[in-house]
């Protein structure tokens, strides 16, 4: 798959900062490279018109213009590479990924491998069931087929709890979250675990929303999404994260966040109508109290 390229312009330039590790390569290439999925509604999928967009991938745009200012480089192309749950930390770690911009969720282990910014959202794992079905609790899964996506922290907690509470679920494996959404449809899975947001955006866009019902119950506490930079690069992250600090605190994430969870949104026009919760007004208030 080539790769679909932007191109960031201005009159004037900064003066350049001495860059070293990742910014010495954007430097050195004049290209800033951006992982992106192409089903993770609202935050990174294509578009209508084959364009990369979502809410974390404008984050990543606005993240990519300062990068373009800290150097000093009148032009900055911004490349979009494809990533999926099972590569992303792959891409990250090899240099083929500078951000992956989608809806991964900081946890210990992960950090292990990659870096994470500041936090862009907060969502919990629930599951997405069909209403006639009834089921209301994660016990109400007992002996059905589920399905969730490969790579996931959402597969692990789904997993954990099966073995903990002998729940006898059969896990059926999906490499893409529209993917395992299908198996629902189709009455192949009686629910599909994922991170609530994604479940709600699935359902929007479905054929009828209203045969669906995600669950109230959690397989675990709210836990952050980040982008992911590379291990041991504090100087990048540094950037990264006074970009974000700035677009939070400067109020413009108010506007980001309605465009894409507020408001009609492509392809079809779906509205999610989520306000943000406390937890997420609390990251934007402070980005600097949730440093990994």
């Amino acid at each position: 798959m080539g790769l679909a390229v932007a191109t960031l312009l201005v009159s004037h330039a900064a003066p350049a900062i001495a860059a070293e590790g990742t910014l010495a390569r954007i430097a050195q290439t004049k290209t800033v490279t951006i992982g992106h999925r192409e089903d993770a509604v609202p935050f990174s999928y294509r578009g209508p018109d084959g364009t990369i967009i979502g809410y974390s991938t404008e984050l990543c745009q606005r993240i990519a213009e300062r990068i373009r200012v800290e150097l000093g480089l009148d032009e900055l192309k911004v490349a979009y590479v494809p990533s999926s749950a099972a590569t992303r930390f792959v891409l990250v770690k090899s240099g083929a990924v500078d951000l992956e911009c989608t809806t991964t969720t900081n946890t210990p282990e992960r950090r292990k491998l990659v870096d994470f910014s500041y936090p862009h959202f907060i969502t919990a794992t629930r599951f997405v069931s069909k209403k006639r079905d009834g089921l209301d609790t994660i016990q109400s899964l007992a002996g059905r087929s589920v399905a969730s996506t490969t790579g996931t922290v959402n597969i692990e907690q789904l997993q954990a709890l099966n073995r903990a509470k002998s729940l006898n679920i059969s896990v059926m494996l999906a490499k893409a979250h529209t993917q395992a959404f299908a198996l629902v449809e189709a009455d192949r899975a009686s629910a599909f675990v994922m991170d609530g947001i994604l479940l709600a955006a699935l359902v929007a866009s479905s054929a009828d929303p209203q045969a669906y019902t995600i669950s109230t119950e959690t397989f675990g506490p709210p836990e952050p999404y980040g982008i992911l930079v590379p291990k041991d690069d504090e100087a990048f992250r540094a950037v990264v994260d006074a970009a974000l600090e700035e677009i939070y605190t400067s109020g413009e994430i108010f506007e980001i966040y309605d465009k894409w969870f507020n408001a009609p949104i492509p392809p079809d026009g779906q509205n999610l109508n989520l306000p943000i919760s406390a937890e997420l007004q609390a990251v934007f208030d402070n980005p600097k109290a949730y440093h990994d």
